[in-house]
């Protein structure tokens, strides 16, 4: 499987795939309840896609306090929140041709952030029709309805990953094709910048943004931060042997508005914090939350053998391992990334990481444990 995964990655050409939603889908277009702010909302210039999401509604917060006014929404729900914002929704799946078309009608700028994230392989199907489908029926659409410029949201883990973190990848680093194909999910965001590329060649100006993992306030899906409830609940047993690299969703979200304004066309922009051994990433959160980090290292050499152990214990006693495979994988390596571009072309300026930490920890605390006040 993992084979063909490496194969497909390297021959890849996007395929005219069925869609997944019948053309008759009903579509829903809200009138926001703020009806004399809408009077101009037709004509709308900016599509906002996924911007339900944990990066979207930040990004989203981020146009409006900027004072754009022409903004447009695709979501395939729209909560009480965000349409209160002011803006045009529409409601539909990003697989739908019928709903797309409606969506890019008289817009010329577009962010496309819509996407799935998750380690589940029960999700693989739908993680690929999300990225390499609705990208292809967003960027043919596009195509067809004159749009000039797409930004759209990739992941670092289609260009920065090694096996030992003795280097640090920029935009030029050679894709690690070898690992890519064990993950699912960043084998799908490397095949959805494939399909992009290919449909916009000329037509459209791309310009493709990979954040590294987010974290930050106002992950209500816990999509990017369930590793850190994981460590505030005390469900990590030992330090795995690899690194991380994290960013603030807020810098992100505004380097999004920047790359719309003055990104490059046809590049890529790795969005990077620091770049830390997983150890020294939980002896932070270990400094701020007053929980223990685990004590036990986990030798790279010695990495899947210590995974299948904690994988049949918990078994063992009837229990579900709080982590799960995909990301006791993911942990063995050095997902490290090289920033230096998007901080000359775009102005990206990452704020301290312990703010960043500090602020994750607080939201999780307060959302999900019913504890936002921090031990002394």
């Amino acid at each position: 499987m993992k084979g063909e995964i490496k194969r497909g990655l390297e021959n890849f050409q996007p395929p005219p795939s069925p869609l997944l939603h019948k053309e008759g889908e009903s579509v829903r277009r809200f009138q926001n309840r703020q009806d004399t702010k809408m009077k101009n909302k037709k004509g709308a210039k900016v599509l906002v896609t996924g911007a339900t999401g944990f990066l979207g509604s930040h990004l989203l917060e981020h146009l409006l306090a900027k004072g754009e006014t022409n903004l447009r929404v695709l979501t395939t729900s729209a909560p009480d929140w965000l349409q209160e914002r002011g803006v045009e929704i529409i409601e539909g799946s990003i697989t739908n041709r019928q709903i797309v078309q409606i969506a890019v009608e008289g817009v010329k700028q577009i962010y496309h952030l819509a996407g799935k994230v998750s380690r589940n392989e029960d999700d693989n199907r739908q993680m690929y029709s999300v990225h390499i489908d609705g990208t292809r029926l967003l960027c043919e659409e596009a195509k067809n309805s004159g749009v000039e410029r797409i930004v759209l949201c990739s992941s670092s883990g289609t260009i920065a990953i090694t096996d030992d973190g003795f280097e640090i990848p920029d935009e030029t680093w050679p894709t690690p094709m070898e690992i890519i194909a064990k993950f699912p999910y960043y084998a799908s965001k490397l095949y959805q910048e494939k399909t992009a590329r290919a449909i916009c060649g000329n037509d459209i100006d791309l310009v493709i943004l990979n954040p590294s993992l987010l974290l930050g306030p106002g992950d209500d899906r816990l999509s990017s931060t369930n590793d850190v409830l994981h460590f505030l609940a005390g469900d990590i047993p030992a330090i795995p042997s690899g690194g991380i690299n994290f960013v603030d969703v807020r810098d992100v979200a505004q380097t999004f508005h920047t790359a719309m304004e003055r990104g490059i066309t046809g590049e890529r922009y790795l969005l990077a914090g620091p770049n830390w051994t997983l150890e020294r990433f939980f002896g932070h959160l270990e400094r701020i939350s007053k929980v223990d980090a685990p004590r036990v290292k986990i030798p790279n050499k010695l990495h899947k053998i210590a995974s299948k152990t904690i994988e049949t214990v918990y078994d063992q006693l009837g229990k579900k391992p709080p982590v799960d495979p995909i990301s006791m994988e993911m942990s063995r390596y050095f997902w490290y990334a090289d920033a230096s571009k998007a901080k000359r072309d775009l102005n990206f300026d990452p704020r301290d990481p312990q703010e960043t930490l500090y602020d994750t920890v607080h939201y999780i605390r307060k959302q999900f444990l019913g504890a936002g006040v921090f031990l002394s």
